[in-house]
């Protein structure tokens, strides 16, 4: 392939224009697609080479919660470790390949919305731009949140081991540990921003929502302890409570959302099973 055949798959610009009626034949389309899979590998590469050289500090941020429990601990009860000869250096590629994948999320994230926007209708990008804008905030936070009460949990756990017994934690293992549990958090705060995109799209109704609102509060503690690794109470806890708050403040969203969609139209939101009003 010429150089400029590879520059041209880079950018993603299809080889034939888009039409008048604004479509695009389906060998573009993939060709596209190639590109912006393509950018989003070549930028968690090279995020990977720079979390190569910011090792350390990422280690220890990792490293942090872990500290913290066990000051809280009996000194000896628990140790970190490595296992294996490659040890070592699986720790360096499984840290420094989800910082990369962390990091390079902007740009992996813009290809695919790049990727879906031109398929969309002019009130749905004005949606998807807000929604995405406060999911983005949510998820951080939930991640803050998981990582600011990941030390407890770990305290809880590890301290169920016998006093005669030496707690060896697995440095890889508890990566994994840590990366499920902080994706947990940030997954849980997302929940209520489906919930009212389900409302805006007329399938979920906020008179629906408040007749099952005690189901809703127990199954979000169930999601709760179903997505923490550490199944401790106090995490759980921590998890469930912000998720009830999130979903209220959803209810109150969709309640407003089908007044306003009433005001506009009488029959808006009903149901199949409800009498329309008829103006004769």
């Amino acid at each position: 392939m010429s150089i400029a055949g590879v520059a041209r798959l880079l950018v993603g610009k299809p080889v034939h224009p888009i039409g008048e009626d604004g479509r695009m034949a389906l060998s573009d389309h993939l060709r596209e697609l190639r590109a912006r899979i393509l950018k989003s590998g070549l930028a968690i590469l090279l995020a990977f080479g720079i979390a190569l050289f910011f090792f350390d500090p990422l280690f220890q941020l990792v490293l942090d919660p872990y500290l913290a429990a066990q000051e809280q601990l009996e000194a000896g009860s628990t140790e970190a470790t490595t296992s294996g000869a490659a040890g070592g250096f699986l720790l360096y590629l499984k840290l420094c390949g989800l910082a990369a994948v962390i990091g390079s999320s902007p740009v992996w994230l813009y290809q695919i919305w790049a990727f879906v926007l031109p398929g969309l209708h002019r009130h749905e990008k004005k949606w998807t731009g807000i929604f995405a804008a406060v999911a983005g905030p949510l998820f951080v936070a939930g991640i803050l949140l998981g990582y600011v009460t990941l030390p407890k949990g770990l305290e809880i756990l590890i301290g169920l081991n016998p006093d005669e017994l030496t707690n060896l934690v697995e440095f890889n293992d508890y990566l994994t540990f840590f990366s499920r549990t902080l994706l947990g958090f940030g997954i849980a705060f997302e929940i209520p921003v489906f919930v009212v995109l389900l409302n805006m799209a007329g399938v979920l109704r906020g008179k629906t929502l408040g007749a099952h609102r005690p189901w809703m509060i127990i199954g979000c503690f169930i999601f709760a302890a179903v997505m923490t690794p550490s199944g401790d109470p106090f995490t759980m806890t921590f998890m469930a409570v912000p998720m009830v708050v999130l979903f209220l403040i959803s209810e109150v969203i969709a309640r407003l959302n089908d007044r306003r969609r009433a005001g506009r139209s009488p029959n808006a939101g009903l149901s199949p099973d409800e009498a329309s009003q008829l103006d004769l």
